[in-house]
């Protein structure tokens, strides 16, 4: 630990027990960490949501633009690859520091209960964004998704007192804005394969996916913060393992009650680009969408949920222009104009961070010089 972190570490658990909210870059003293090693640490977290995201949603549309139709499958998917998390904490060396030394750690029920609950709410939540893909245009999808940031920045205020600015306020009403606009683009619903109460109907579901998926990421740094207070990146790995073995089993459940199992013989026989290319999508799919959530954790762990949700929506400017390329879908002023409108969203909030950062180095700076003054944060 290096002589900032000995100085300053001291004061960030102090503030941590008494309740005072500190800001998303306070979290390397917090963590204990260098300075360097944290934003290495977020730039990785960064790297996996980015690309895990993007490359899962646009298997998700080809799965459906191929012949695949079982909702079910689409949500089980984007958990049932969590045995892969096993092999990078199998090298993660564990450990038992705690954030603060004095407090006992968590008792196995009230971890159990911490797990089967998120587990539920993300199977759930997964059905929904599946509901949604199935019926919208790619582009309006993952455009529409930016409406979890605003919603965010709601619970995160409430549940984990998150600090707000003129920036992530810009932030916030920039990205809703840019969804807004596709909620009364006229074009985004002139769709050939859906009808426009199915068009409504996933609307409608993944408006409702973005807002319990806001809340879920505010109630896993609320664990985080007041429950595991942990340091280790393994208490990510567990957390993203134990959720998904949770939702996996509930989708299983779903999909067999649902009896879209025994159409998925045919389903697979019938897809257009064959069995292998069938079996490859859904496998793939699954891979990726674990490497999204690994890097959805880890920034929710190493900065805050509002930050993480805002990395999110950094996949807005990638996806409709992937999607336009390889699904055809139609790109209008309005997708445009959100696009853009999104992106100067993404760059307040980053912005935001680099100000923090860089105030939080100036008071490093001052209280290594002056040992005995206390910081404020």
């Amino acid at each position: 630990m290096d002589e900032e972190t000995e100085t300053l570490l001291p004061t960030m658990l102090e503030s941590q027990n008494s309740g005072v909210a500190f800001t998303s870059t306070d979290k390397p003293l917090y963590l204990g960490l260098k300075r360097w090693q944290w934003w290495f640490l977020v730039a990785l977290n960064i790297a996996f949501l980015l690309v895990g995201q993007t490359v899962a949603t646009l298997l998700g549309r080809f799965y459906y633009d191929q012949g695949g139709s079982s909702k079910w499958m689409a949500t089980l998917v984007q958990t049932i690859a969590f045995p892969v998390l096993f092999i990078p904490l199998f090298f993660i060396p564990s450990s038992t520091k705690s954030y603060d030394p004095t407090i006992n750690k968590p008792s196995i029920f009230v971890i159990a209960s911490i797990y089967i609950g998120l587990g539920l709410v993300i199977a759930f939540n997964n059905m929904l964004y599946s509901v949604g893909l199935l019926y919208l245009p790619v582009s309006t999808y993952s455009l529409l998704c930016a409406t979890q940031l605003a919603f965010n920045a709601v619970f995160s205020y409430f549940i984990n007192r998150q600090k707000f600015t003129m920036l992530v306020l810009n932030s916030v009403v920039n990205l809703t804005i840019s969804a807004s606009m596709l909620a009364v683009g006229s074009e985004s619903s002139e769709s050939t394969k859906v009808s426009k109460g199915q068009f409504i109907l996933g609307f409608i579901s993944t408006l409702g996916a973005s807002a319990l998926y806001a809340l879920l990421l505010s109630l896993m740094q609320l664990s985080f913060d007041k429950v595991f207070r942990r340091i280790t990146f393994a208490v990510v790995l567990d957390m993203q393992i134990y959720t998904s073995i949770v939702a996996t089993c509930a989708c299983i459940v779903g999909l067999f009650a649902s009896g879209e199992w025994n159409g998925l013989s045919a389903e697979m026989n019938g897809f257009k680009k064959g069995k292998f290319s069938y079996v490859m999508v859904l496998v793939w799919t699954a891979v990726f969408w674990q490497l999204c959530s690994v890097g959805v954790v880890g920034l929710i762990f190493v900065v805050s949920s509002l930050f993480s949700n805002a990395i999110s929506t950094l996949v807005l400017p990638l996806i409709p222009i992937v999607a336009v390329i390889t699904f055809h879908d139609k790109m209008d002023g309005i997708k445009v104009i959100a696009m853009l409108t999104a992106t100067w969203g993404f760059v307040n909030h980053i912005y935001q961070n680099y100000l923090d950062d860089s105030k939080l180095q100036a008071k490093g700076t001052a209280s290594t010089e002056a040992p005995h003054t206390s910081a404020t944060f």
